[in-house]
């Protein structure tokens, strides 16, 4: 049977529950001092940060929607792939990493990869839902932008994680992103009309399992931030691509071709390659004046 629960209602309950559990880790972990409500308003007082990161989750939402009107999916599926190489930019630019030309080959064969493995569908996709150039240039610089924003997002929360002044725990940051994230949310669910089904119409135990799993990923993905990189939880994202094909197959009777099996393993050899490589950092050469008395005993036995 068809689920017809709004996409947008199951979002904003997701982020409903994220606020609420991470409410509660806050109210756990609070000194002899302070009350739940006293630093729950603090957070609240000082969350503008995590309100330009909510803002950009939305823009991306409404630039998915424009892209997907005027491109075919096929096409959104190959430039969103770029967002592997987006984020990389952008750690390098926003947080000074150096990374080797051995990671910068394996992110680069990582996108390959998933392009390879996900031949098969962007086969049965179809043509683009615009004939007009124009329109179809729109819907390509909208996925562009959406990527280069995906990118600067993953980065900025791991920034704001990691190295701003004001140290807040990860249960904090979560509390601030979900509770700009809900008008936000409401936003397009208002705008939708509640969907085809009205305001709170077609929910089913699916999509309250999804709300629960929605809310569970977004706690996981802020944890492997904190404790990895931007990095590496895009690598992982990637790597979930394979599991949920293989998935597919054995469960939905899903494609699996041997082109798919070759681009698998080059997925996780690109993961590989990235996350073992061991090539030294690149050594600055600094230039050495020599002393006076150097200078003298030089002069003296070149004569």
């Amino acid at each position: 049977m068809k689920e017809e629960y709004s996409k947008h209602e199951v979002l904003l309950a997701g982020e409903v529950i994220k606020m609420l559990f991470s409410a509660y880790m806050v109210a756990g972990d609070l000194p002899p001092n302070e009350t739940a409500t006293q630093r729950l308003s603090y957070l609240t007082k000082k969350s503008s940060k995590m309100f330009m990161l909510a803002f950009l989750y939305g823009s991306m939402n409404i630039l998915s929607y424009i892209a997907l009107q005027y491109i075919s999916a096929a096409t959104f599926t190959i430039l969103a792939q770029c967002k592997i190489l987006t984020t990389a930019a952008f750690s390098a630019l926003m947080l000074q990493r150096q990374y080797s030309w051995t990671k910068w080959r394996a992110l680069i064969s990582l996108m390959l990869g998933v392009l390879l493995f996900s031949a098969p569908v962007l086969e049965n996709t179809g043509p683009s839902s615009s004939d007009n150039t124009f329109l179809q240039l729109l819907g390509t610089a909208a996925v562009l932008l959406e990527v280069s924003l995906s990118g600067f997002a993953s980065i900025y929360f791991e920034k704001v994680i990691k190295v701003d002044p004001e140290k807040l725990n990860i249960w904090e940051r979560n509390f601030q992103l979900a509770l700009w994230s809900c008008p936000i949310y409401l936003g397009f669910m208002l705008w939708n009309n509640g969907g085809e089904t009205g305001y709170g119409g077609g929910w089913s135990i699916v999509a309250v399992a999804l709300a629960l799993i929605g809310a569970a990923g977004g706690l996981l993905v802020a944890l492997s931030i904190k404790y990895g990189d931007s990095i590496l939880k895009t690598l992982a994202v990637t790597g979930s691509i394979i599991l949920s094909s293989l998935l597919d197959h054995y469960l939905l009777g899903g494609p699996l071709t041997i082109v798919m099996v070759i681009a698998g393993a080059q997925v996780v050899l690109a993961i590989c390659n990235y996350t073992f490589d061991t090539s030294p950092e690149e050594m600055h050469l600094k230039t050495v004046e020599p002393s006076s008395t150097e200078l003298e005993k030089l002069n003296g036995s070149s004569k």
